[in-house]
């Protein structure tokens, strides 16, 4: 009995979160160009991409037009949904910005504009109903 209490209790622990896995060198330079398939999204604004399955050359972006509502906010698991169904498996051409603090690179993310077939990614998310409620 003490057994089955035990197990139950295993199911309704909290899931334990886990890091991205994006571990590729980040563009340290505004105006730095790169691209790449998208291969994860973290939230409603932020994803990695590289060129191979090889998580050590995923390159972590943070998009610069477009501030999503965070992931543990009411509508953050939809707000990610909604950047995966539009760029997930997608090649995006980025370029590295600076960002509201002068700096390119913030909490191990390169903040960038992205592209996807020529059309800025945070105007895409904006079309379908994205919007913008982040810090």
């Amino acid at each position: 009995m003490k057994w089955l209490l035990i197990l139950a209790g295993l199911g309704l622990a909290p899931a334990v979160a886990h890091a991205d896995p994006c571990e590729g060198r980040l563009p340290d330079r505004a105006g730095a160009s790169f691209s790449g398939v998208v291969r994860y999204i973290g939230d409603g604004d932020s994803l990695c991409l590289g060129p191979s399955a090889d998580p050590a050359t995923w390159i972590e972006v943070r998009l610069s037009d477009f501030d999503a509502p965070k992931l543990h906010s009411q509508t953050g698991r939809a707000d990610r949904e909604r950047l995966s169904r539009l760029v997930s498996g997608r090649v995006l051409a980025c370029v590295a910005e600076r960002g509201r603090n002068g700096r390119v690179i913030v909490y191990d993310r390169v903040i960038a504009s992205c592209r996807l077939n020529g059309r800025k990614v945070g105007d895409l998310l904006r079309a379908v109903g994205g919007r913008e409620g982040g810090n």
